[in-house]
């Protein structure tokens, strides 16, 4: 699992913390609870997609790329840290949005990350249907252009979170936790496939609860087995059995991006309970079923924070609606 050959560029502070959560445990009536702090990484406001674009952006810069190319919704934290980490890096960014989310009004469609995307120097083009997306596509391409994957989440940006595998597993070992459940949220992917392969090449006898905020569990699951083989194969190791993964889709809702009353509630908990914000989108659908699981476990519960303040703001008149 040598990663040191593959390009990559700087963007985190790592490692992130692994903080202890005995007031959510208490709560919860669980096992002991800690918060991996990936939303606490530095550039652009923090979140998951450094890691990946840690690789995504090395092999750019490598392959002589002067823009990135990226795509998204609305509010996509992919976007904005994309935006952030072109900003640091000196490259231009085109992203290339699209209105999927059923999400009206300014704060969804002016505030958030659509701010800071344009605070960082983006490009920001906002298509209507998959028509207009192919065609702004074609017009902002060009020969320096390197084009990312919704969610930076490919066989190459999926290594970033391998690389935090061994951070996190690392981080437990230091603390005498040699079993406990990790509990991720799954969008495009990467982050959840990441961890998968990396804790099982390191052997480590613990799971990985997958919670998908997107799609079925059937394509959830088949999305991350096929990135974590395909990370597999640039490691040059076996493909993984991944049999200490599990996949759920029950804490979607109506779909992507659509707020839940369970998430409320849950987002209500982690604030008041550990002065932790999560976002409606990904971190807050995840930590449902990381509420319904906590209890019921008979080790300790690792909750693996994303990010996505940014986007809370999108959603702010349905949070005051809450108190």
């Amino acid at each position: 699992m040598d990663l040191s050959a593959f390009p990559r560029v700087a963007l985190g502070s790592w490692p992130t913390p692994l903080d202890d959560a005995p007031r959510l445990a208490t709560a919860l009536g669980s096992p002991p609870v800690l918060i991996k702090r990936d939303d606490v990484n530095g550039l652009g406001a923090g979140g998951n997609k450094l890691r990946k674009l840690e690789f995504l952006l090395g092999q750019a810069i490598e392959d002589g790329a002067d823009t990135i190319i990226t795509f998204g919704t609305l509010q996509t934290n992919h976007g904005r840290q994309t935006a952030a980490a072109c900003a640091k890096l000196g490259l231009k960014c085109e992203l290339v949005l699209t209105a999927k989310v059923p999400m009206k009004g300014d704060a969804y469609e002016k505030s958030g990350n659509v701010v800071l995307d344009h605070m960082f120097g983006a490009k920001v083009h906002i298509c209507a249907d998959a028509e207009e997306t192919v065609e702004t596509y074609a017009r902002v391409n060009h020969d320096k252009a390197v084009t990312l994957p919704v969610g930076g989440s490919n066989g190459l940006g999926t290594l970033g979170y391998v690389a935090a595998a061994v951070e996190l597993i690392g981080q437990l070992n230091e603390r005498g936790v040699d079993n406990a459940t990790i509990v991720v949220p799954q969008g495009s992917g990467a982050t959840a496939a990441g961890i998968a392969l990396g804790t099982e090449l390191l052997g480590w006898p613990g799971t990985v609860h997958a919670a998908s905020v997107s799609h079925s569990a059937e394509d959830a699951e088949q999305e991350l087995r096929t990135l974590a083989n395909d990370a597999a194969e640039l490691l040059r190791v076996a493909s993984p059995k991944l049999d200490h993964v599990r996949v759920t889709d029950d804490t979607i809702g109506p779909g992507y991006g659509v707020p839940t009353a369970e998430m409320w509630s849950v987002l209500k908990l982690f604030a008041r309970a550990e002065g932790v914000i999560l976002d409606p989108v990904y971190t807050g659908k995840a930590a449902v079923a990381f509420e319904r699981l906590a209890p019921t476990s008979e080790v300790p519960v690792v909750f693996l924070h994303t990010g996505g303040l940014p986007g809370f703001y999108g959603y702010s008149p349905e949070a005051v609606a809450q108190f």
